[in-house]
């Protein structure tokens, strides 16, 4: 894998004042000191997966002030998959509560594979909602509260928080629905463990149509600045997630968003974040921005290659990593250490 390119003296004059022009100027240079990276292959476990294009490439920023920073292919669609873990969980949260949520699924990391087949043996529950057994579980709650109409419902949320209608690939959901048969597996678990009482197609439908929602990596900018700024969406200002159910999505998004990678992610780039082996990742600076990248090639974990790196890259330049002395921290911290 290529190596993280070292912040030259152009940027590193940038993050004195990281004006507009600025920004944008580390957006484009990240991208393309990415372009020659070809490590990685597109996922084919999914047969409309291995037709995407495999050197497309987009990288997006947007701030909590609504302002977009795009280079390369950021308009190009591609489905959601799992990034849409991250919406149906804060959407549960918000509809029934931290309690009942944390009920139906954990927060615990798992070193298993993301479509292992199998709950916390303490529990019976899955191990978190970043997985896809806790991602069906909350399917399953979803369409137990909602009825028939519970993917119109996630479908607009993602709308409004992407700022804009979005729709489903159906060749993408007709190829996952036909294929999934690990998913399906799971999903009878789950009902013979009492998370649902459902029959498991209509969960896995809901399931199978939320990851194959048509985005881009300026969607997912927009999305990620949208829990970066709090739940409100900084484009059309609407109040989509509270505050509690923000601080739990990005903290099981920091330890259990990027499959077996998320260890390695944590240390590296020291962000929230969420993958899909449909090539997208998206990243949230708490109170800052959100991050899109969008590139196929993945790497062993699931993970896109030149999105990792381009996060890495943007984290070390801008000083974003959670634990990084650039980073200012809590506001109200600084209040604490003015003199009385």
């Amino acid at each position: 894998m290529t190596a993280s390119p070292s912040i030259n003296t152009a940027e590193a004059n940038a993050l004195a004042s990281q004006t507009a022009a600025e920004i944008e100027y580390i957006v484009i240079s990240r991208h393309n000191q990415m372009l020659a990276n070809r490590d990685g292959e597109v996922a084919d476990y999914i047969p409309e997966l291995a037709k995407v294009p495999a050197d497309q490439f987009g990288l997006a920023v947007a701030s909590k002030t609504g302002q977009i920073f795009s280079a390369g292919d950021a308009q190009a669609t591609f489905t959601i998959q799992s990034v849409s873990k991250v919406y149906t969980f804060a959407m549960l949260l918000e509809l029934v509560g931290r309690e009942e949520v944390y009920d139906l699924v954990g927060v615990q990391p798992s070193s298993d594979p993301f479509n292992t087949i199998t709950l916390d043996p303490r529990t019976n529950r899955p191990f978190n909602p970043m997985v896809n057994a806790g991602a069906i579980a909350v399917c399953g709650r979803l369409r137990q509260l909602l009825g028939p109409s519970a993917f119109d419902e996630v479908l607009k949320l993602f709308s409004r928080a992407a700022g804009r209608p979005l729709e489903v690939d159906e060749k993408v959901f007709e190829s996952e629905r036909e294929t999934g048969h690990r998913n399906r597996a799971i999903g009878h678990l789950l009902r013979a463990a009492g998370v649902y009482d459902l029959p498991v197609d209509e969960v896995l439908d809901v399931y199978f149509r939320q990851c194959s929602i048509k985005v881009n990596a300026i969607d997912l900018a927009v999305m990620g600045a949208t829990l970066a700024n709090l739940g409100v969406n900084p484009r059309n200002g609407e109040d989509l997630f509270g505050l509690d159910a923000v601080r739990d999505t990005l903290s099981v998004m920091f330890t259990c968003g990027m499959y077996d990678g998320a260890g390695d992610w944590a240390s590296r780039v020291g962000l929230p974040a969420k993958s899909g082996v449909g090539g997208g990742i998206m990243a949230v600076v708490n109170r800052q921005i959100g991050i899109g990248v969008f590139s196929p090639r993945l790497d062993e974990a699931g993970n896109s290659v030149r999105g990792k790196m381009c996060c890495i890259g943007l984290s070390e330049a801008l000083g974003l990593h959670a634990f990084d002395a650039a980073n200012p921290g809590s506001s109200f911290l600084k209040g604490l250490a003015k003199p009385a």
